[in-house]
């Protein structure tokens, strides 16, 4: 079995895979885009468990139940504020791809729906996050075949998706 990719322009919390990976806040208790999105559309029991978590480190993940989701999980990754490149962003972006990753497969997930982490309100520009995110996917599921059978990138813009369809074109995905 080959993991497949695919590539989804549209509203993440909608989409039907047994997790969700949410772009969170250090906090994990809700924020804007992405983060708004899922905690509303999943309802009061994400926040209460979310609080129970005490938080998240930048580069890090941690797995909620998806409550009034379609998905199962939901995986909470912090993503590095943008600082123009100086702060370690690129690897601690790779970190949260990878930490949701390894979750997924400790809790025997098979399908797992991204964002784009971190290009939002944190500032870090598409066109350098796209690469990093494919890339480390990649890498992860060559490394670890049938673990996962499908992966999504969930793109809110149309030229996000864009880029997302041009970098995944380039490495062959």
């Amino acid at each position: 079995m080959k993991t497949k990719i695919e590539l989804i322009k549209g509203d993440i919390t909608r989409v039907k895979a047994d997790c969700l990976v949410n772009a969170a806040n250090k906090s994990l208790l809700g924020g804007g885009g992405v983060d708004g999105a899922i905690h509303s559309a999943a309802g009061p029991g994400l926040l209460e468990e979310c609080r129970r978590l005490r938080g998240c480190g930048t580069g890090e993940a941690k797995i909620t139940k998806g409550y009034n989701l379609a998905a199962k999980f939901v995986i909470h990754s912090v993503g590095p504020v943008w600082r123009g490149g100086r702060s370690n962003e690129e690897a601690l972006l790779a970190s949260c791809y990878r930490n949701s990753l390894e979750l997924a497969k400790a809790h025997n997930i098979k399908s797992i729906a991204f964002p784009s982490i971190s290009t939002g309100v944190y500032g870090f520009p598409i066109n350098l996050a796209a690469p990093i995110a494919i890339k480390t996917v990649k890498d992860y599921i060559e490394n670890n075949p049938q673990v996962l059978e499908k992966i999504f990138f969930v793109l809110f813009s149309e030229h996000d998706f864009r880029i997302y369809e041009e970098i995944m074109g380039e490495v062959g995905l």
